[in-house]
């Protein structure tokens, strides 16, 4: 088993992870871990906490799995790989799946791995009922689980510090170690479902917002271990027509650039999880962050009107807002307050300078990329028509698949874009099951 495994890399392998585990590369590394999985899983009969799980990660040991309900018969696995010393060399896996019986997954034909988006991790983003603070959505997650659809996931590493941990090697990750750890994350899938469901094949590498553009930048590098993408509301080129949007990335570039030169290394999510948590706890009350509005005026600002802090989009919102005669956003009528404010309350305190300036420059062009030429494997692009929408769809013309699929969520004609449906809306809407997800399962299935 692990000499099969250790086949998807050569021996010496650059991805090295653990000492003392038989084997000298990564994958065999990987296949002596799940095989330790395999013979434990099928008789722990209490297994560890995601507490416990978090304190035995971060004291070093390589490898930690823990199990929890999310609804039915449907359970979230999570596997922390330690693939270092630095503090959060860890690469963090996730699997939602169905269960015959506890730690013994239903087998499955089709799988998907999803890759989460800014302030936020897997969990917030595509199984939200578990996050801290739980939200009221159902999370996309669980809905394709149910119609047969294996689906896992991988953090990145800026996700797992807290607010007090040690971040000193904040600034080592950008896209270059995040592709080498989706690598991981997938060749750890693809070998897990050899054993649970006899199938070791290539997957779907999905992914949300800039878990979107990382899916085409490892398709477009690498895809070893990918049979298509499904990109959820991104672009990876920019069109000509949109010149305005490549000198916005330039210029964010550059400046993130001066940022790192001058030791700065986190990209803080302070400002979401103050506007979330204020918005939950104290909605009426005036906001420290914007003393103008009321920590509900915030979030209805930040969420609705998003354009004013990110234009990726000329009206580029997280979520659809109701707008008032002066413009002002009076209500979101897509995902709710409660939905949106636990998005923002449950982010990871840091992320990653280096990633945000690294992407940037993908957007730019100024720097060398992945071509999206490469890719040849099928492509689903689902956008939402107030994120980045139709902008997104002139990388899908980019890629060399005969097989492309497009979808763009809208309630409204051109003239209300700046009210249609949002970024956020594709996975927290009340009818994202239905506009959304449900086009992307059918195609799912068929890939």
């Amino acid at each position: 088993m692990v000499r099969w495994i250790d086949s998807w890399y050569p021996s010496g392998s650059p991805f090295r992870l653990f000492s003392g585990v038989p084997g000298d590369s990564l994958m065999s590394r990987l296949g002596f871990m799940i095989v330790v999985l395999s013979a434990t899983a099928s008789v722990a009969a209490s297994p560890p906490t995601f507490a416990e799980a978090e304190q035995v990660a971060s004291v070093g040991s390589p490898f930690a799995v823990v199990r929890e309900h999310v609804t039915a018969d449907i359970y979230h696995y999570q596997f922390d790989i330690r693939v270092g010393s630095t503090p959060n060399a860890r690469v963090r896996i996730h699997r939602v799946v169905r269960e015959l019986a506890p730690w013994r997954p239903r087998r499955t034909a089709h799988a998907v791995m999803l890759l989460h988006g800014d302030f936020a991790n897997f969990v917030t983003n595509f199984v939200p009922t578990r996050g801290h603070p739980a939200s009221s959505a159902s999370g996309l997650a669980p809905y394709l689980v149910a119609r047969g659809i294996d689906t896992w996931g991988v953090d990145r590493r800026w996700t797992l510090p807290g607010a007090d941990g040690d971040i000193s090697d904040l600034g080592e990750m950008g896209v270059t170690q995040e592709l080498g750890d989706v690598s991981v994350a997938l060749a750890f899938a693809r070998a897990t479902r050899g054993l649970t469901d006899g199938d070791a094949g290539r997957i779907v590498l999905g992914g949300f917002s800039h878990g979107a553009q990382l899916a085409y930048a490892y398709a477009a590098a690498d895809g070893r271990h990918v049979s298509a993408i499904a990109a959820l509301d991104i672009y990876y080129d920019i069109a000509p027509e949109d010149a305005d949007l490549r000198a916005l990335a330039c210029a964010n570039a550059s400046a993130g650039r001066d940022a790192l030169a001058q030791g700065v290394t986190d990209s803080s999510n302070s400002l979401f999880i103050t506007a979330g948590e204020l918005a939950r706890s104290t909605p009426d009350e005036i906001s420290p962050l914007f003393p103008s509005y009321t920590n509900r005026g915030v979030l209805l600002t930040l969420a609705g009107l998003t354009w004013w802090l990110a234009p990726y989009t000329p009206v580029y919102h997280l979520s659809a807002p109701l707008l008032d005669a002066e413009g002002n956003v009076s209500e979101l009528h897509e995902s709710s307050e409660e939905v949106v404010s636990a998005w923002f309350a449950s982010a990871p305190p840091h992320q990653s300078m280096r990633e945000t300036v690294e992407l940037d420059e993908i957007w730019c062009g100024a720097s060398s990329r992945p071509s999206l030429a490469n890719i040849r494997v099928p492509l689903f692009y689902l956008g939402a028509a107030g994120g980045f929408g139709d902008h997104g769809l002139y990388s899908t013309t980019r890629v060399s698949s005969s097989d492309v699929t497009t979808l763009v969520v809208r309630r409204f004609g051109p003239e209300r874009v700046a009210e249609d449906f949002g970024h956020g809306d594709l996975l927290y809407a009340a009818d994202a099951p239905t506009l959304a997800w449900k086009p992307l399962a059918t195609w799912l299935l068929r890939h």
